[in-house]
Formats: structure tokens, C-alpha cells, sequence
């Protein structure tokens, strides 16, 4: 794309803060920045001290790795965690009431995972797994993100139709179409 996609502008701030003003909303929740490439310029741009911002140095090795990464610096915290929801910053059109839909829906304590649907079904992100999924999590190395865990768990899967409020952006082409339907 030519530039860090997370700091592409959106509504009155970037892509990255952007996703992180909608879960910090969440109550009973800590937040965790996962960033790899670009790291001081994104971090730089970043302007909260409510959030834990890491670095997987690892970036290169996809989606996968820096899961892995996160989750395991989630797993070395004091905190008591429940769960870990995962969210990217190129979905900006996933909302603070799509987020909170997510949570409450979550039981605690019973090895669910929950994903959001689109395209033909596919699961994929944001999710929401119980911390029985976090070792097999911080073991992910590949760029597939957690679909093999959905797979591998399917029957602990309980889909959310979000094929209105995902929309990747993988492309300018995609940025600019989004940014210009939605300010």
C-alpha cells in the first residue's frame, strides 16, 4: 500500500486508533496492541496510556505469529483474563455495540469460541475465545490468523453475522472505496 495501512486516516482520527477507541469501550477489559512492521511510527502517532502496546518482532511470519505473541504476553500478565478478543484494525466498520453483542454473548468457563461470520460462512474476526484455547493460541506461527482453531473446534463455535461490518482493507482501492461510502 505504500504506507503503514494503520495509520490511513478514518473518520476524525487512523485506522488503528480508530479500533482501539471502540474497545477500550468494553467493560472489564484490558487492551493489548500487537504491531510488528513500522513499530515506532505507529507507535508514535499512538496518544493513550490506557492500553498495552507490544511488539512481535516475529511480524513477518503473518497473522498467526503475532496472535501467538499477543496471546502469550496475555498469558505472562497478573491479570486473570477469561477471554482474549481479537480484532483488526483494518475492519472499521466493526462497532462498539457489535463488540459488546460479542461479549455478552460469552460464557465464561466453557471453551467457547466466538466468531463472526461472512462470505459463504467463513469465521474469522473479531473473535472471542475462552482461555482454554490460549496455549494452542500462543502456538500459531502461520498466516492463516486462527482458522485453524475455529476448525480444529467447530462444535465450540458459535457464529455472528457481520458480513455488513467487515470489510478488509487489503487494497488502496479498497481503503478509498470504504472511506468514501462511509464519511
Amino acid at each position: 500500500m505504500g504506507e503503514p495501512k494503520q495509520l490511513l486516516p478514518w473518520k476524525n482520527t487512523f485506522l488503528l486508533n480508530h479500533a482501539i477507541n471502540t474497545a477500550v469501550l468494553l467493560d472489564n477489559s484490558k487492551t493489548f496492541v500487537v504491531l510488528g512492521a513500522n513499530y515506532e511510527r505507529i507507535t508514535s502517532k499512538i496518544q493513550r496510556d490506557d492500553i498495552s502496546i507490544i511488539y512481535n518482532a516475529n511480524w513477518e511470519l503473518g497473522l498467526g505469529s503475532s496472535i501467538a505473541f499477543g496471546v502469550r504476553s496475555i498469558m505472562t500478565t497478573d491479570h486473570n483474563f477469561d477471554g482474549v478478543l481479537m480484532m483488526l484494525s483494518d475492519q472499521p466498520l466493526i462497532d462498539f455495540n457489535y463488540l459488546e453483542m460479542l461479549s455478552s454473548s460469552f460464557k465464561t468457563g466453557t471453551n467457547q469460541i466466538i466468531a463472526s461470520t461472512y462470505e459463504s460462512k467463513k469465521l474469522g474476526v473479531p473473535a472471542l475465545f475462552d482461555t482454554y484455547y490460549f496455549e494452542e493460541l500462543s502456538e500459531l506461527n502461520q498466516d492463516k490468523g486462527a482458522k485453524k482453531v475455529f476448525s480444529y473446534h467447530i462444535e465450540n463455535v458459535t457464529p455472528f453475522e457481520a458480513r455488513l461490518l467487515v470489510s478488509d482493507i487489503d487494497t488502496m482501492e479498497d481503503y478509498k472505496t470504504l472511506y468514501s461510502s462511509n464519511h
